[in-house]
C-alpha cells in the first residue's frame, strides 16, 4: 500500500523545519531522486534498513514505499513529529529511534542482515562510514551500505591507487568490501544548496582477507600516509618489522604509499601480523 503523502516542501513548512548547519543538514525533496537513491540496493521489499539523520523523511518515505522495514536514528527532535506522521502513514513499516548514531550500535537495534541507507549529515559521515567498516569480525551484519557523501569524500572512498584521492579511507574500503560510486547529485537537488557537489557511494562486503589484523591494517596504512609525500623506508621506519616486511614482499621501500596497491598493504600487514 502506497498512501498519498503531502509534499515534503508542505510537511518542512508545516513543522518549521529549517535545516541547521549545526547539525550538518541539508534536505533532500526530489522525491524522483530520493525514489532512485532508495533502489540502489535493489530490491527492499520486506527488507530491513537502517538510516542514519532521516529529517523530515525525503528517504524514509522512498525506502518505505519500497516496502522496507526502516529503522531511523534521528538526533533532531524537531523532526520527530513529522517522522511520526510516516509511521502513522505506513503501519508497522517504521521505528524512530531519537540519538546520536555515532553512539549507536546498530547491532543493539537489528540483528541484521540489514542495508544502510543514508543522506548522511557532512560533519558525521566519514566517521560513521569508518566504525561501520572496522573492526576484525567480518563480514558485518549489514548487506550493503548507500550513503550520501561530500562528492570529494566520495572519490577518496572508491579511489584507485596512483590517483591523488588515494588514501587510508580507500584502503579501509576497499580490502574486503567492494566500494563504488553509485550516483553523483548536484548540489542544486539540496535545501539549503551545499557548497559542494555530492555523491553516493555504495558499498558491499566480500571475503576477508585470510591472516590479516584489520588494526595491523590500519597501523601500516596510518603510518605510510601520514607522511604520504616521503619514500615507504622512511613513513614505515617508526613500525617494527615494517621495512622487512617491504624486502621480504620485494616491494620497493623508495616507493610512496599511493602507489602501492591495496593487496600490497594487504600482504604487509599479514606479514606483520604473523
Amino acid at each position: 500500500m502506497n498512501p498519498t503523502l503531502p509534499p515534503l516542501r508542505e510537511v518542512i513548512a508545516r513543522h518549521g523545519l529549517s535545516a541547521t548547519k549545526a547539525l550538518g543538514q541539508n534536505f533532500l525533496l526530489d522525491e524522483q531522486l530520493l525514489g532512485r537513491i532508495a533502489a540502489i540496493p535493489g530490491d527492499l521489499t520486506d527488507r530491513d534498513v537502517l538510516e542514519v539523520g532521516p529529517g523530515p523523511g525525503g528517504l524514509t518515505r522512498a525506502l518505505l514505499r519500497a516496502g522496507a522495514r526502516v529503522t531511523a536514528i534521528e538526533m533532531d527532535r524537531r523532526c520527530l513529529p513529522a517522522l511520526a506522521e510516516l509511521a502513522e502513514a505506513f503501519p508497522g513499516q517504521l521505528r524512530v529511534i531519537e540519538g546520536d548514531a555515532v553512539k549507536i550500535d546498530p547491532a543493539t537495534l537489528l540483528p541484521g542482515p540489514y542495508h544502510i541507507l543514508a543522506n548522511l549529515p557532512y560533519n558525521v559521515g566519514t566517521a560513521l562510514l569508518i566504525g561501520w567498516l572496522g573492526g576484525e569480525s567480518w563480514p558485518p551484519r549489514w548487506s550493503s551500505l548507500s550513503l550520501m557523501f561530500q562528492h570529494e569524500v566520495a572519490e577518496r572512498i572508491v579511489a584507485a591507487p596512483g590517483a591523488s584521492a588515494y588514501g587510508r579511507l580507500a584502503i579501509l574500503a576497499q580490502w574486503r568490501a567492494s566500494a563504488k560510486l553509485a550516483m553523483k547529485v548536484h548540489r542544486s537537488a539540496f535545501t539549503p544548496a551545499p557548497k559542494v557537489m555530492s555523491a553516493v557511494v555504495h558499498v558491499t562486503p566480500t571475503a576477508m582477507p585470510q591472516g590479516v589484523s584489520a588494526r595491523m591494517l590500519e597501523r601500516v596504512t596510518e603510518a605510510a600516509f601520514g607522511q604520504r609525500r616521503k619514500m615507504l623506508r622512511q613513513s614505515l621506519k617508526p613500525l617494527p618489522g615494517a621495512l622487512a616486511a617491504l624486502e621480504q614482499l620485494d616491494i620497493d621501500s623508495q616507493r610512496r604509499a599511493e602507489t602501492l596497491t591495496v593487496a600490497e598493504f594487504v600482504a604487509v600487514a599479514r606479514v606483520l601480523t604473523g
